[in-house]
């Protein structure tokens, strides 16, 4: 099969791979529709995540067909499209039974980092029966890729960690999908403000399209200046750090209100100062956190339902074959206007 190949910081290449083969009884083989690329995808590409060893396939989003299960899968069988989680979970480990699954004792963010991704033909799915959905009928597809990571972790991540509630005010620094996709599911709690920040004009107005209430350019370095002048001199409630750069994430202690939240979710790969010196009598909290999807069937019979459109988030298409284009594409998101790509098989 064709598989996108990690082979070091800054490189990568499309092989051929073996198709792959179930290795224990709760594995599944799922053949890919579509997949998509993560900023995740360019954190290793920069070399910031070393648990990814050099040779791995890359991609933990995408939706498929079973092609084979395990002895031990009950839930699913072959012919079914499924939805991939990025996170596997056995299910029965202390964390899983915690609903800490990002750090399940065999699982995890695995796909793509610990073993080979779904940038490829074909994936092996460990602990099929809990890290697999079935996928709901008359859905878009491309609206489910979304599914597999970036909703669940704009909304646990930011909106959930970030307590957000109705008449709350709310700063989203980077307005990326993981950052806009914190604005949609923000959305259900009625914020009374959501204001976007980024350095990019058109992502700041597709912001606003999907229902910022603000957008602002914080290149001019007014950033905080602004946002006080909206919050009547406080600051925000919470304010969510999605980019994962040291000076986002200094930009959220600056916007953040006493007695706000900072909820972090961008993946950082060098150290951010932390300013206790002015923050440590605010009575703000700061939360990170990994993923674990534990919102997904939630989120996805909102998405059947029609009452959210995460497809809104696909903005450039590309085939197997255009793979490396398509990774072009989208890590010069500022030429291209790319937002999230979909790889079809």
């Amino acid at each position: 099969m064709k598989a996108l190949v990690y082979l070091g910081p800054g490189r990568k290449a499309v092989e051929d791979r073996p198709k792959p083969e179930i290795q224990a009884p709760g594995d599944a083989i799922v053949k890919i529709a579509k997949t998509t690329i993560c900023g995740t995808d360019l954190h290793i590409l920069k070399g910031d995540v070393p648990t990814c060893a050099p040779g791995r396939i890359l991609g933990h989003e995408g939706v498929g067909i079973v092609d084979a299960v395990g002895p031990a899968v009950t839930a699913f069988r072959p012919g079914d499209k499924v939805l991939i989680s990025c996170i596997s979970s056995c299910g029965k480990c202390e964390y899983c039974r915690r609903g800490m699954y990002s750090h399940c004792e065999t699982g995890g963010w695995i796909l793509g980092n610990r073993i080979d991704g779904t940038q490829a033909e074909y994936v092996r799915t460990p602990h099929a029966d809990t890290s697999l959905y079935h996928l709901p009928t008359g859905v878009d597809e491309e609206a489910l890729v979304m599914l597999s990571d970036i909703l669940p972790t704009g909304f646990e991540c930011g909106v959930l960690n970030g307590k957000i509630e109705p008449g709350s005010s709310v700063a989203i620094v980077g307005a990326g999908p993981i950052g806009l996709a914190a604005l949609l599911t923000a959305q259900f709690y009625s914020p009374a403000s959501i204001i976007m920040l980024d350095l990019d004009e058109n992502r700041l107005r597709v912001a606003v399209q999907f229902g910022a209430t603000h957008g602002i350019n914080s290149a001019d370095g007014k950033a905080v200046e602004k946002v006080k002048a909206l919050t009547d001199g406080r600051g925000v409630d919470a304010a969510i750090e999605a980019v994962g750069v040291p000076a986002t994430f200094e930009l959220c202690q600056d916007l953040v209100a006493p007695g706000g939240i900072i909820a972090n979710v961008g993946v950082h790969g060098h150290k951010a100062d932390l300013h206790l010196e002015r923050l440590w009598s605010h009575n703000i909290a700061i939360t990170t956190r990994l993923v674990d999807t534990s919102s997904t069937p939630m989120l996805l019979k909102t998405v059947a339902a029609g009452r959210i459109d995460p497809g809104r988030l696909v903005t450039h298409r590309f085939t197997f074959d255009r793979i490396l284009d398509a990774y072009d594409t989208f890590a010069h998101a500022g030429e291209t206007k790319a937002l999230k790509v979909i790889i079809s098989a």
